[in-house]
């Protein structure tokens, strides 16, 4: 089956949108930086969601099937077997996030994190829940990439303030997919010391061709604290819609988050959403695997592009998502390289240094996008620095 993907994914058509991608920029500046996709929706969304505005359903949310639509895909996905008696949906994985560490921790607590991570884990530990942050880096492999530091992690999870471990699988925003020996080793010290565990793997359903996602909770240990979140939102290209899903490790931790999560959080959830992530998980997989071919073509034609164009660029490609973590410190652009592309290039990229200590001199690029497009900003970032096209 092929769903065309890049027919609508030219600029012309793509400045159309409304969405903060193409609003934050000046019209002159290519969007390549928050974490949404050039391509049309998934046909059986679009038709679920002009079906509800045809019969006027637009109100509040009624989960329907989804509980029981998720565990469908989970299992067919990574065989993974989800119990739809132990998911709550809320409105965003940030949501489950705060609502989990309110849950899990004390206010004067502390929470580990791998770092360079996805911003607003940051603000969402110390500015809404109001807990400490212990940051444990991430490794650098002998091939270029990107790992867990087990034995630092341990380390952290010992310390007598840190009660939770927020885990990103893959990762945000290196695209790496921890192997199942590495969480089974994160999971067994994380019990050890009586961490709670918050997996947030909404890149999930966006592996590249080939390469395996373990859920946390399928090799989590019996009597560890710990809960999944997943969503539909970046895969599908629908996180305006507002809806995530939270499952719990067992019915312990289900019923003393049912009760300790507000009631009107729980609506804050979109209708919409929930109707678009049925139709995501039920009918839209072909689709899905079409766009997980595409952003695995367009991993590899960027390094070739920067291999050509930009040389020092440290780039590792990701196994997971169409997320780029790039690290220009070789060409001397200062602490923050998105701003003096924006600036010279006219291509917009996540600044660096909001995802941590070590995204000095970095920057993320989204390549979920058409190759035509995609080139286009590399040349841009290239012809900046280097003055002429290569």
């Amino acid at each position: 089956m092929n769903f065309n993907l890049t027919r609508a994914a030219n600029l012309d058509a793509l400045q159309q949108r409304t969405s903060a991608k193409w609003r934050f920029f000046d019209p002159d500046v290519i969007p390549a930086w928050i974490a949404e996709m050039d391509y049309p929706l998934a046909p059986a969304i679009a038709e679920t969601l002009h079906a509800a505005v045809d019969r006027s359903d637009t109100g509040y949310r009624w989960l329907g099937e989804l509980p029981e639509a998720l565990a469908d895909f989970a299992a067919d996905t990574w065989g993974w077997q989800v119990d739809p008696a132990q998911v709550i949906v809320l409105p965003d994985v940030l949501t489950c996030i705060a609502q989990a560490i309110a849950h899990f921790s004390r206010p004067r607590d502390a929470v580990v994190i791998n770092t360079p991570v996805y911003p607003p884990f940051f603000s969402t530990v110390r500015d809404i829940t109001q807990r400490t942050l212990v940051e444990v880096p991430l490794l650098r492999t002998e091939l270029g990439g990107y790992d867990y530091d087990v034995a630092s992690m341990e380390q952290a999870f010992a310390r007598t303030d840190v009660s939770v471990y927020l885990l990103c699988s893959p990762h945000n925003p290196t695209g790496s997919v921890p192997s199942r020996e590495t969480l089974e080793a994160i999971a067994d010290a994380a019990k050890r010391h009586g961490v709670s565990v918050i997996a947030d793997e909404i890149h999930a359903p966006l592996t590249h061709p080939g390469v395996p996602h373990t859920p946390f909770l399928s090799i989590a240990p019996a009597g560890l604290s710990a809960i999944s979140l997943i969503s539909a939102s970046k895969a599908w290209n629908i996180a305006g819609l507002k809806c995530a899903q939270l499952v719990a490790a067992d019915e312990e931790i289900l019923t003393k988050l049912q009760a300790s999560i507000p009631l009107e959080v729980t609506y804050g959830t979109g209708h919409f959403g929930v109707l678009a992530s049925i139709a995501a998980y039920r009918d839209s997989v072909p689709w899905l695997d079409e766009v997980r071919t595409l952003i695995a073509g367009n991993s590899a034609l960027l390094r070739e592009m920067l291999t050509l164009q930009l040389p020092e660029v440290s780039f590792a490609p990701p196994s997971a998502s169409y997320l780029a973590w790039l690290d220009f410190g070789a060409y001397d652009l200062g602490d923050d390289p998105a701003a003096y592309f924006v600036e010279r290039a006219k291509v917009g990229l996540s600044p660096g240094p909001g995802f941590g200590d070590l995204g000095v001199g970095c920057a993320r690029l989204n390549f979920g996008t058409s190759p035509q497009i995609l080139a286009e900003i590399v040349e841009r970032l290239a012809m900046s620095i280097n003055g002429e096209p290569n």
